[in-house]
């Protein structure tokens, strides 16, 4: 069975697990960190409004701004939920791992216990529909760190769990854990996977993904703005605080993917940043990309991705491109 397949109202499965999303994730690392929050509370207003339900975010975003320390954009969404009200219509995504400096880092129960409750504090809520393995955390066996995490879906505080950045490896010896002593297992897999990177996922962890019915929900849809194709030459990088990020997809095969989207996008009259969101949604196993927005058009923007459809010829095409 396809958990994935899409419903009458547009939302899927979200792998095994009795939530359902629509096809396309607000990222929340922008809250606190490159807007505020009022413009927060605006963006998260029209996501919603636009009948989408999905938000992920994690304990340590942002704290690689000068002077946060983590928790800025989970006090943010908080706050949103509190004034708005309706938790029940969202679908709402944390994570836990990644150094949070005084607070610790890892997967360790005791970690672990600490920090679901410190995240519930700062979203205002009683529970996290997803929990996430952050990171891979091999010096902790993944006996106790599934073992951890199940005590919280049996204390109501976590509904369903994932991981995020594991190797297909250690993704299968966690599965193998879970059925063995009878755990709740990894049922989403949040990889880092576009048009640009490619391999790290499709080589493994895909098939792997597709055997087991895990929910595939990648970060960096757009790698990083570069999908956009607003950084066409070294020049352009200093358009954005990410700008750095993508100066490594400014090559011959970068170029040629921006080519494609372009052909594409002029065929459909749409914008490559949409259509980068539509081959990444029809990709096997992705249930929604994570992507975040700052503006009102960049949601827009992400919103008519997911809505495209793409024709065969044109999936053909960028997947050539971006072989």
């Amino acid at each position: 069975m396809d958990h994935n397949a899409p419903a009458t109202d547009g939302s899927r499965a979200l792998g095994a697990t009795r939530l359902r999303i629509q096809p396309l994730c607000f990222g929340g690392n922008v809250f606190g960190w490159t807007i505020d929050e009022a413009r927060s509370f605006e963006l998260l207003d029209r996501f919603v409004g636009g009948g989408f339900n999905f938000i992920d975010t994690a304990d340590v975003y942002s704290r690689w701004v000068p002077g946060h320390v983590g928790g800025e954009s989970e006090t943010i969404i908080g706050r949103w939920l509190k004034a708005r009200g309706g938790r029940q219509r969202v679908v709402l995504a944390t994570k836990v791992g990644i150094d949070m400096g005084p607070e610790g880092k890892g997967l360790s129960a005791t970690h672990i216990r600490a920090s679901i409750d410190r995240s519930l504090q700062r979203l205002q809520t009683d529970h996290v529909d997803l929990y996430y393995a952050h990171r891979d955390d091999e010096t902790v066996p993944l006996e106790e760190t599934l073992t951890a995490f199940a005590d919280l879906v049996a204390a109501g505080k976590v509904r369903a769990i994932a991981a995020s950045n594991y190797s297909a490896a250690r993704l299968r010896e966690a599965l193998a854990i879970s059925r063995r002593l009878s755990l709740p297992y990894f049922q989403v897999l949040q990889p880092e996977y576009n048009l640009v990177n490619r391999s790290g996922f499709e080589a493994e962890l895909q098939p792997l993904c597709v055997d087991q019915g895990i929910a595939v929900l990648p970060y960096y849809a757009l790698a990083s703005g570069f999908l956009t194709g607003k950084y066409r030459s070294a020049d352009d990088l200093g358009k954005s605080v990410r700008g750095g990020r993508v100066k490594d997809y400014l090559n011959e095969r970068g170029l040629r993917i921006l080519a494609a989207l372009d052909a594409v996008a002029g065929r459909h009259r749409s914008t490559p940043a949409a259509v980068a969101i539509a081959w990444l949604a029809a990709r096997p196993a992705v249930a929604a990309p994570i992507a975040s927005a700052t503006s009102a058009e960049q949601l827009d923007t992400l919103i008519a991705g997911v809505r495209l459809k793409l024709a065969p010829e044109d999936h053909a095409e960028l997947t050539a491109a971006s072989a």
